[in-house]
C-alpha cells in the first residue's frame, strides 16, 4: 500500500514539474504592460521580459524613471508616464497601449497586464493616522489597480491574455496598521472575483504575494521619516497613551525588519514572468523564504494564536494593560 502511495505522490509531483515548465510559443509577438517601472520589481521585470524578447510597454511615474529604463533596455521597449491615482492619466495610458498593440497584425490585443505600482506609506498604528492617510495608499494600491485593469480589460480579453496583480503576504495576514494591508486584502478580493469572471473568456489572473524585499517600498529611512512626521502631529492624549518608549521600539523594529529583507528581487520577478509566459500559471505565487515559511503559515493559524504572536513581538504602548 505504501509503495502505491509513494508512486502516486511521485507521479503527481513529476506531472506538476512538467506542467510548470511548459512555456508559450511566439513570445516576441506578445505585448505586456507593466505599471510602476521606475524602480524595484517593475523595473527589473521590464528588463527581464525585454531580454526574453517580449514587447514591453513600461509605465513610469516620472520621465526620469522612464529615461533610465530606456537606457538599460533594447529599442523594443516603450515607455509612458502614468499616475495611477489620476483617471485622466490612466485613460491616456490606455489609449497609448491601444495604439501600440494595433500594429500586431493578426494578433490583436494585450497579452499581459502587470499591476505592480504600489506604495507603503504612511504606515503607523491606526489611531495615529487620519482618513487621508488611508486614502493615500488605497488610491494607488487598490483603486489604481482597479482603474488600470478596467481600462485595459477589453484588450486583454481580446488576446485571451493574463492579468498579474502584485499583492503581498500582508494581503493574507494583517500585521500592522494603516492602509497598506487593507489595500492588499482588497487586491486579493478583486483578483479572486476577476479570475472567476474572466475564466469564461480564457483570461487567467494571478496574484504575486511577496514577503519583505529590499525596495523603495520597504526603505527604513522613508518609513522612519514618515512615522516621525505622523507622531509629531499626533494629539497629546495619543502621545501620552503610547509614550516615547513606543517610538524608540518602533524605530528599532523598523531597523531589524530592514536587515531581514531579501535582496534578490528576481525571486519575485521570476514569479511574475512565469505567470505571464507559462502554459499553466498558478493562481498565487509566494515569493521569499519569509512568505513561504512564516507569513503564509500564519494566515492559516487560529486568530487567537496570531494575535498572541503579534502581541509578543510588537512594541507595546506605555499605557498597555
Amino acid at each position: 500500500m505504501w509503495l502505491y502511495l509513494a508512486v502516486f505522490v511521485g507521479l503527481y509531483y513529476l506531472l506538476h514539474w512538467y506542467r510548470e515548465r511548459q512555456v508559450l510559443s511566439h513570445l516576441r509577438d506578445k505585448y505586456v504592460f507593466i505599471t510602476g517601472c521606475d524602480s524595484g520589481f517593475g523595473k527589473l521585470l521590464a528588463r527581464q521580459l525585454d531580454a526574453r524578447g517580449l514587447r514591453v510597454l513600461a509605465a513610469c511615474l516620472t520621465e526620469k524613471g522612464a529615461e533610465q529604463l530606456r537606457g538599460q533596455t533594447s529599442d523594443r521597449l516603450e515607455t509612458v508616464t502614468l499616475d495611477v491615482t489620476k483617471t485622466e492619466s490612466v485613460a491616456a495610458a490606455a489609449q497609448w497601449v491601444k495604439e501600440c498593440v494595433r500594429d500586431k497584425g493578426n494578433h490583436p490585443g494585450l497579452w499581459g497586464l502587470v499591476n505592480n505600482a504600489g506604495i507603503s506609506l504612511p504606515t503607523a498604528p491606526n489611531e495615529l493616522l487620519t482618513k487621508q492617510d488611508f486614502v493615500t495608499i488605497l488610491d494607488v494600491n487598490l483603486l489604481g489597480v482597479i482603474d488600470v485593469t478596467l481600462s485595459l480589460l477589453p484588450l486583454v480579453r481580446r488576446a485571451r491574455g493574463r492579468v498579474v496583480n502584485v499583492s503581498s503576504v500582508m494581503g493574507r495576514v494583517s500585521l500592522f496598521g494603516g492602509g497598506y494591508c487593507i489595500s492588499k486584502y482588497g487586491v486579493e478580493a478583486f483578483s479572486d472575483s476577476l479570475r472567476r469572471e474572466l475564466s469564461y473568456f480564457g483570461v487567467k489572473v494571478a496574484m504575486i504575494e511577496p514577503g519583505y524585499f529590499k525596495t523603495a517600498v520597504t526603505s527604513k529611512e522613508r518609513f522612519l521619516k514618515s512615522f516621525l512626521e505622523i507622531w509629531d502631529r499626533s494629539s497629546p492624549e495619543v502621545k501620552e497613551a503610547y509614550g516615547e518608549k513606543f517610538v524608540a521600539d518602533y524605530k528599532k523594529s523598523a531597523e531589524q525588519m530592514e536587515q531581514k529583507c531579501t535582496q534578490d528581487l528576481s525571486l519575485v520577478t521570476n514569479c511574475m514572468e512565469h505567470a505571464l509566459i507559462a502554459c499553466h500559471p498558478r493562481t498565487r505565487y509566494s515569493a521569499g523564504w519569509d512568505a513561504k515559511l512564516l507569513y503564509l503559515p500564519m494566515s492559516y493559524m487560529p486568530t487567537f494564536l496570531v494575535d498572541a504572536i503579534m502581541y509578543w513581538v510588537s512594541p507595546s504602548p506605555a499605557k498597555a494593560l
